[in-house]
């Protein structure tokens, strides 16, 4: 049975907060980790599956720690992408909402320094930033973190390249005794060496409840099919999610365009979000997904960091990812917050060998996903065709003298009738363009 926030230590502001949000039950990371931050003096490495509740296990204890009467910045987050740290700022808000004289900014990257530069001239306790931003932010000196008490990397196992080129410039700028706390979804080697590097020698580890946690509710399938028939079966199961939201993945952006703009011939309410793609495009890509505007995301591995938006029913893996961490990731985007969700992944013949070695590595179990038949596929496909009629707008330019013609021919059909003749002329052109295989004269039995 889980304590309430009031025994883990939490003041009763926060408490109120917690409350308006509807937030009553600590998970497993945060029952762990809140009475180590708030009561102890050691660095922290914590080790919890995304979607834990990882921001409010350290976002809590440490809110609660600020001193309001020191104007200075006490606590910088850092966070892999500016979506996320704009996630864990968003998240921090909400906690704060009885707690008015904390100060929290975002510092990210991809958007404009100077309104940031202005904003941080301001009293500033928090800071969530992106390590490079940070790193320019400093060498500008517009931003004075020399009385620095907390040091925070969150998915630090997906920022370790960032975290190499920028760390040491963080670190000589920070003082020797703040704490840090670390928390990652999964413990690469370079991970330890990082501990070891930037860490006191005693550090508090802590891991949350890995086995059931950070695969609670997702149900692990796969599917396997030809190449030539991967975009016909994505096609038909995301006919049967039709008005659910997911995610796909692809390997890359290249992969994110095409399938993208398949999905959008096919009139899928859908958009994309890859590295390549301006802030401003990804921002408002996000904004239409998180607020139900549109049914399905596809992305890459690194643009979909910190997607934190609820009701996401299925995840798609279009391609297995190379990475075991990367899938934990990437399932990790659906079933959040108690909720239940499927994490498919489309694979070929020869990629069914690499299925036992996720299940052993991240000690989940997957499931054979019945592939629809020629049938369903046929029917799925003839429901796609009739949908971009359906949503294809009049041409204004078509004469009327024109259409008057067309429609004498018509004239006398019923709706019924006219349906049947053109589902009749579809499925001939789908025959002769998808010929059934036949078989030849040779060996047909006498």
């Amino acid at each position: 049975m889980s304590k309430p926030f009031s025994d883990l230590g939490i003041n009763e502001q926060l408490q109120q907060s917690l409350a308006d949000l509807q937030i009553s039950v600590p998970t497993d990371i945060q029952e762990k980790t809140i009475p180590v931050v708030l009561n102890q003096k050691e660095d922290v490495v914590a080790l919890a599956k995304t979607g834990t509740g990882k921001t409010a296990a350290f976002g809590l204890p440490l809110l609660q720690l600020i001193n309001t009467e020191d104007t200075s910045v006490q606590v910088v987050i850092l966070a892999p992408t500016r979506e996320l740290g704009h996630q864990i700022h968003a998240n921090l808000l909400s906690f704060t909402s009885h707690s008015p004289a904390i100060s929290i900014a975002a510092v990210c990257g991809g958007i404009p320094i100077k309104p940031q530069i202005e904003r941080l001239k301001t009293a500033t306790h928090i800071v969530v930033a992106t390590p490079g931003r940070l790193v320019d932010l400093i060498k500008r000196g517009a931003i004075n973190i020399k009385n620095l008490k907390y040091l925070v990397l969150d998915e630090a196992d997906e920022m370790v390249s960032a975290l190499k080129t920028d760390l040491d410039l963080i670190i000589k700028d920070i003082p020797k005794s703040r704490r840090t706390l670390l928390f990652t979804a999964t413990m690469p080697g370079a991970i330890k060496q990082l501990v070891q590097n930037y860490m006191s020698k005693h550090v508090v580890h802590i891991e949350a409840d890995m086995s059931t946690v950070g695969h609670q509710g997702i149900d692990h399938q796969y599917v396997v099919v030809e190449p030539i028939e991967k975009l016909e079966v994505l096609l038909h199961f995301l006919n049967t999610k039709e008005g659910e939201r997911g995610i796909i993945f692809c390997k890359t952006k290249a992969a994110v365009n095409k399938l993208a703009k398949k999905l959008a011939i096919n009139k899928f309410s859908s958009g994309a979000i890859h590295g390549s793609l301006s802030q401003g495009i990804r921002d408002r890509i996000m904004g239409q997904f998180r607020e139900g505007f549109i049914d399905i995301l596809v992305a890459t591995d690194l643009a979909a960091r910190g997607i934190d938006v609820k009701d996401i029913s299925y995840v798609v893996n279009y391609h297995l990812p190379d990475t075991y961490e990367a899938y934990v990731h990437r399932s990790g985007r659906t079933a959040r917050a108690g909720a239940k969700g499927l994490s498919l992944s489309v694979i070929q013949n020869e990629e069914l060998e690499d299925i036992p070695e996720f299940e052993n590595e991240l000690g989940i179990t997957f499931n054979e996903f019945k592939k629809a038949d020629a049938q369903s596929i046929e029917e799925n496909n003839g429901l796609l065709w009739a949908r971009k009629i359906f949503k294809t707008k009049p041409n204004r330019e078509v004469s009327e003298d024109f259409k008057a013609k067309v429609k004498t021919i018509f004239h006398h059909l019923t709706k019924e009738e006219l349906v049947d003749k053109i589902l009749a002329n579809y499925l001939a052109q789908s025959a002769t363009v998808h010929p059934k295989p036949e078989v030849s004269k040779k060996h047909k039995k006498k």
